[in-house]
């Protein structure tokens, strides 16, 4: 397996891992039994869990401009240098960027979701050969 779809793999490992953790705050929020039936009348979400949504939300949309991206690299044989890179600053940014909104760090936030974006736009830069 490539190293970009080795990052796209670590990258849906990722969102499973969120989606445990938002799981579980909504559990600790709402109460077992109300999460587990039909959620037609939640209360207010707790900081807690709101911001693991948010994260989880935040992940997902990365998700979706980053793996059709991959997939597309791979199916017609581009790898090289610029999404090899791309990939990787895609994955390690999205494991600092959930672990910072987790924490509710501010300011930091945006700086590894800007990374994410661009290993994002590297990828999608080489599809097209604009690379170095």
């Amino acid at each position: 397996m490539s190293l970009e779809l080795t990052m796209l793999a670590l990258s849906v490992g990722l969102l499973f891992i969120l989606i445990l953790i938002q799981s579980a705050a909504g559990a600790q929020a709402q109460g077992l039994w109300t999460m587990a039936g039909p959620r037609d009348k939640l209360g207010e979400p707790s900081v807690w869990q709101a911001r693991t949504k948010r994260c989880v939300d935040n992940h997902r949309e990365g998700l979706i401009l980053f793996a059709p991206l991959v997939l597309i690299a791979a199916q017609v044989d581009v790898s090289n240098t610029l999404t090899v890179l791309g990939a990787q600053l895609f994955f390690y940014s999205r494991v600092a960027h959930g672990i910072v909104y987790l924490m509710g760090l501010p300011y930091i936030r945006p700086l590894f979701w800007t990374v994410g974006i661009i290993g994002t736009i590297m990828v999608f830069l080489a599809l097209f050969s604009f690379n170095a």
